[in-house]
């Protein structure tokens, strides 16, 4: 039924609104910590815009992740779901950006570019929208190269929460718990990078972001989740093959 309604433009609208109100649902029913509020305070206080980098399972609660001095724009892939997650965010007053910084999307890189230069903040998903989960593609790193915007590692995990089996692990918190959102000390990518240093400064994101992730979960209880082996095409392919067996 779910996706019959997300076929259509009123069915997103509706699903959207839903996923809106549970977002702010786990806000206040759960008791938040934040730490790491001085990185973005010290980029904001140097009217600097940012990029922050999460991965695509832990979505959810980025309206909450940090404080918004500046206007944030957020990349979300055009496909369905990513128009779902679209809608739901705009009611937290965020922009978004249609597109997939892994791709190299030109339209993309043409806004976020233009919004870093205006002096608003960014939101990727390293991961997405393809995946394998938790592993982090090039394209967060070009664009702070290109645009000389530092990138914020940002993410969350709650005592309370479901482990969708999706492709990117999605983190679906629940309320009546804790949480807890950890940002990362910037990362800085200088201008004359070239392959080897992309390469290193991508790897950088990626072990950050997991570190990140994995104590965020530790606090919350949880042993850490292994990053995806698989994309997303490749994984709804063995869900479909498994699914036939069954059959």
């Amino acid at each position: 039924m779910l996706k019959r309604l997300a076929r259509s433009d009123a069915g997103t609208r509706v699903l959207s609104w839903f996923i809106q109100l549970y977002i702010r649902l786990i806000w206040v029913t759960n008791r938040w910590t934040v730490e790491g509020l001085e990185h973005p305070a010290q980029l904001n206080r140097e009217n600097r815009p940012y990029i922050g980098a999460f991965w695509h399972g832990r979505l959810l609660m980025m309206p909450y992740g940090w404080p918004r001095v500046m206007p944030l724009h957020m990349l979300i892939s055009a496909h369905r779901d990513g128009r779902l997650i679209a809608n739901a965010v705009r009611y937290f007053g965020i922009d978004i950006i249609a597109g997939s910084s892994r791709r190299g999307g030109r339209d993309a890189l043409r806004l976020m570019m233009r919004a870093l230069g205006n002096g608003h903040c960014v939101a990727v998903t390293p991961d997405g929208p393809d995946g394998p989960a938790m592993s982090a593609g090039e394209g967060a790193i070009q664009i702070a190269r290109l645009a000389q915007a530092p990138i914020a590692p940002i993410t969350y995990a709650t005592s309370r929460r479901l482990i969708l089996d999706s492709w990117d692990r999605f983190h679906l918190p629940l309320p009546f718990g804790r949480g807890v959102i950890l940002i990362g000390e910037p990362i800085f990518v200088p201008r004359e990078a070239d392959g080897p240093d992309i390469e290193r400064f991508r790897r950088q994101v990626e072990a950050t972001l997991r570190e990140l992730t994995n104590e965020a979960d530790r606090r919350m209880g949880h042993d850490a989740l292994e990053p995806g082996s698989v994309d997303r095409h490749a994984f709804r392919a063995m869900r479909r093959v498994s699914a036939g067996g069954r059959g």
